[in-house]
């Protein structure tokens, strides 16, 4: 049996891409091309790979079961056919984008703009603010690492933790919090202003309250640490945030960390990214530093 190899290929970048025309854009084809090669990989695996669902197209079982099969064979063959080059530093000429919260960036970006200039003049860094509904950029190429406290459920995308942080209370100078760590019921009873790029009210934190018969009295919610440590320092409201990620901040307003009235687990701080750029070494690098940097953080 003959093996056209170009038809993996083509059968990674539908499977990812879910869409014929995507899938051309992305290979430097024509959709006819494309569409082609689909009725090619579907007269070899006897599997339709993607059925039309309205105006979109949806991977079948026996898709989803190989595309993560799929897209490792396509990297061992780009690593075998790629000449292997040492990394030069100093020529690199490339745009890193990063996606994360507000106290991540806030965090990370003196250390890791400095580290990459240092080091990677010629590179450039993107550091994006998280949107309020899940994207596909980062499945598609265009981010090159998203920073969060969840992994990723998809099959291509790799995540490691980097980083544990613990979740404090922040409250200002003269608040009764300050000086005598509060009870349960106490902490339920304060105005919570709760950070949430989508707006949701609750969060486990409520449940660990209502199984001791208590209910969380969150008065807002605000997309971002920065805009809830600033109605913090108002004197009245409480707010939970991670704190190694949030200390600098913390200090520079004034406010006070106390230590919450009921134990929580740590807050993992997950770094993803495509399987595409597991091997690149210019990627590598980046995540290396970026590693480094949180490591200084804590």
């Amino acid at each position: 049996m003959h093996l056209d190899l170009n038809l993996l290929t083509a059968l990674d970048a539908l499977l990812e891409e879910g869409s014929v025309a995507a899938a051309a854009d992305r290979l430097h084809l024509s959709s006819p091309a494309v569409s082609r090669a689909l009725g090619r990989i579907r007269r070899v695996t006897g599997d339709e790979i993607l059925v039309r669902t309205g105006r979109t197209m949806t991977p079948t079982p026996y898709a989803l079961a190989i595309r993560a099969q799929v897209r490792d064979l396509v990297q061992q063959a780009e690593s075998v056919l790629a000449p292997e080059r040492e990394l030069d530093l100093a020529a690199l000429d490339r745009v890193f984008t990063l996606v994360c919260h507000d106290a991540i960036t806030t965090a990370l970006s003196p250390g890791l703009i400095a580290a990459v200039r240092h080091a990677a003049p010629g590179a450039r860094l993107r550091l994006l603010a998280e949107s309020s509904v899940d994207t596909h950029e980062l499945r598609r190429g265009q981010v090159d690492l998203e920073l969060g406290s969840a992994a990723p459920d998809s099959p291509e995308i790799r995540s490691e933790t980097f980083f544990e942080d613990r979740l404090v209370l922040v409250v200002a100078p003269d608040h009764p919090f300050a000086k005598r760590k509060p009870t349960l019921r106490r902490y339920a009873d304060a105005p919570h202003v709760r950070i949430s790029r989508r707006g949701r009210l609750r969060d486990p934190m409520d449940d660990v309250l209502a199984g001791h018969g208590l209910e969380r009295q969150v008065v807002a919610t605000v997309p971002t640490t920065t805009a809830a440590l600033g109605v913090v320092r108002l004197g009245e409201f409480v707010t939970a945030v991670p704190e190694g990620m949030c200390a600098g901040v913390i200090e520079a307003l004034g406010l006070v960390i106390v230590p919450l009235p009921m134990p929580r687990p740590p807050v993992p701080l997950v770094v993803s990214w495509h399987q595409r750029y597991e091997n690149d070494k210019a990627h590598r690098w980046l995540r290396d530093r970026v590693r480094e940097v949180l490591a200084e953080i804590g």
